[in-house]
């Protein structure tokens, strides 16, 4: 039996009076137990996989997942998860951590507009340029002291966030215009959740290497971190680039969400194979006809 979600719940399309206070970090669970979580997620996996072969062939469109979150969220799992069954031929997957010397003497969506996806494949950013008006926003002395801006743009960091906001918008809008559909999610993980795997990362001797101590720290900027979420997502949120805020405390509940996401925006970008010309289609006979001749 298909699982039917009703996406309305999580997707925010051109919504101003967004309350991130409201939206949801867990919901009922819509399987049943592990073994029908797992049938679920193959079944998306086989859907989504299909679409992409389409996409791909037809050659005219292009996919953008982005991923935002809070530490611990889940990111990288639900991108492995969610991904796996897809051919890897039509899809990228970019991790953006602190930027590099190099990537600091380009303008702030530099690293991410040069490994925008191409038609036919799909791009995942596994976090992405809204780091700018997030992480930037809650630490600005990373664009007072790092970025080396003129000190004109940074006199006024409300105005420069809200530029900053506008431009994306834009990026975005155009990006549609020229084929590209761009998907954001908001993995939303509670305060409580979030401090129960970090200790569990510690506890854990396999998953030390995940923890950092800059994580605990950031844990004291919560509030703030949801203020620029909120904001965001506020400013960002259209109909043709819709933001999903996916309830993120069980990471089972929130990979079926992401898919049946994907997979329904996948469904409206109504990807087909790509119908030959009558010219191609006579050379297709003509080969057939040529291998069924051949003797062996």
């Amino acid at each position: 039996m298909k699982l039917k979600i009703d996406l309305g719940a999580f997707r925010v399309p051109n919504h101003k009076k967004f309350n991130i206070a409201k939206a949801k970090t867990k919901i009922k669970d819509l399987y049943l137990d592990n073994g029908h979580y797992e049938t679920l997620i193959a079944q998306f996996r086989e859907e989504i996989d299909d679409l992409q072969q389409k996409m791909y062939a037809q050659d005219r469109q292009a996919m953008l997942l982005v991923f935002q979150a809070m530490d611990a969220a889940g990111k990288d799992s639900t991108i492995k998860h969610v991904m796996s069954g897809v051919n890897i031929q039509g899809v990228e997957v970019h991790s953006f951590k602190r930027p590099t010397s190099a990537e600091l003497d380009h303008d702030f969506m530099w690293r991410t507009n040069r490994v925008m996806p191409q038609r036919g494949r799909i791009g995942i950013f596994n976090r992405s340029y809204y780091e700018e008006v997030l992480c930037c926003r809650v630490h600005p002395e990373i664009v007072t002291q790092i970025q080396r801006l003129p000190a004109k743009t940074t006199k006024n960091l409300d105005t420069l966030f809200a530029d900053r906001l506008r431009d994306i918008r834009n990026m975005e809008e155009y990006s549609h215009r020229n084929g590209i559909r761009i998907v954001k999610f908001f993995l939303n993980v509670s305060k409580a959740e979030q401090k129960k795997r970090f200790l569990a990362r510690i506890d854990t001797p396999s998953k030390n290497w995940k923890f950092e101590e800059g994580d605990v720290k950031e844990r004291g900027f919560w509030k703030e971190y949801m203020h620029a979420y909120e904001d965001a997502i506020r400013k960002t949120a259209t109909e043709d680039c819709p933001w999903y805020v996916v309830p993120a405390d069980d990471k089972k509940n929130m990979r079926l969400i992401v898919s049946a996401a994907i997979l329904h925006e996948m469904q409206d970008m109504k990807l087909k194979y790509p119908e030959l010309p009558a010219e191609q289609k006579a050379h297709l006979t003509v080969a057939k006809k040529m291998l069924l001749e051949e003797k062996d």
